[in-house]
């Protein structure tokens, strides 16, 4: 995609400088460079998850998929959960909840980590790059109470913690679906957007949580799924049309125009540092 070949193209151009072995007329690939045995630091980006499934945690596909473009784009991910129990528990067969069971969000966000995982706890912006929060319900449900308080929620402690660190830091954050209301809880006057604020015949079925953004205190920007890429200081504006037309991506020195985003995103002029 757009975004990771910008991230990538310093490394294509280092490689391409390269200059080809004495009688070999061939110039090593870009791959090729990209792969050799001592490679340029990526950057340190966190990933935090909010339990395992679209109803009651983070939603799959969205993770996957910033997994698989930040893979690309020669990041170095760490993943991380709060170590609480989750809201409830849904059977995705039915939709309903299933009133018998009780999970935890940690335990449960390993299965996408393959295991692999830290508590949010330990989560600190002065070791990483930037932050990214995949959507899903476990965003409004066991990284906050939006699902259940709407505009009077609460945010997780840690989670609270984390995003007023990397934006205190200037360093980006990555919001994708509903977890924007995260940072319009948070960070009081940021700037977010999750699309459009009517639901236009259905086309954006969720126009109503854009109301209780304004209520939360911050910002709403109406944004259509397009793609996109504006850079303002060290802010970065950035569209990309991929699963869901929602998520938002605050402030970007460090990724320029390259940091990659899913759904509709919006980041900071209007952020109070």
């Amino acid at each position: 995609m757009a975004a990771v070949r910008a991230l990538m193209a310093p490394r294509l151009a280092a490689a391409s400088a390269l200059a080809p072995l004495p009688g070999n007329t061939r110039m090593p690939s870009p791959r090729a460079a990209l792969h050799g045995s001592a490679p340029r630091p990526g950057p340190k980006v966190a990933l935090v998850l909010s339990g395992c499934g679209v109803y009651d945690g983070t939603e799959l596909h969205e993770a996957s998929a910033i997994l698989v473009h930040l893979s690309r784009g020669g990041a170095e991910v760490q993943i991380f959960a709060p170590d609480v129990p989750q809201m409830h528990v849904i059977d995705h067969t039915k939709g309903q909840p299933a009133e018998s069971e009780t999970r935890n969000v940690l335990t449960e966000s390993a299965r996408i980590a393959r295991g692999k995982i830290t508590d949010l706890a330990r989560l600190s912006a002065a070791n990483h790059d930037a932050a990214i929060f995949p959507g899903g319900f476990g965003a409004a449900k066991n990284l906050s109470t939006f699902a259940v308080d709407g505009k009077d929620c609460k945010v997780n402690k840690d989670v609270e913690r984390v995003l007023k660190e990397f934006h205190e830091a200037g360093k980006p954050i990555g919001l994708c679906c509903i977890a924007p209301v995260l940072a319009a809880r948070v960070l009081r006057g940021v700037e977010v957007t999750v699309g459009h604020e009517q639901e236009e015949g259905g086309k954006w079925p969720y126009a109503g949580t854009a109301e209780a953004i304004k209520a939360l205190g911050a910002k709403h920007c109406v944004k259509g799924v397009t793609i996109s890429f504006l850079a303002v200081g060290d802010s970065v504006w950035c569209w990309v049309p991929l699963l869901w037309p929602f998520g938002a991506v605050l402030g970007s020195s460090l990724f320029n125009q390259s940091l990659p985003c899913w759904g509709t995103g919006l980041l900071g002029p209007g952020a109070q540092r």
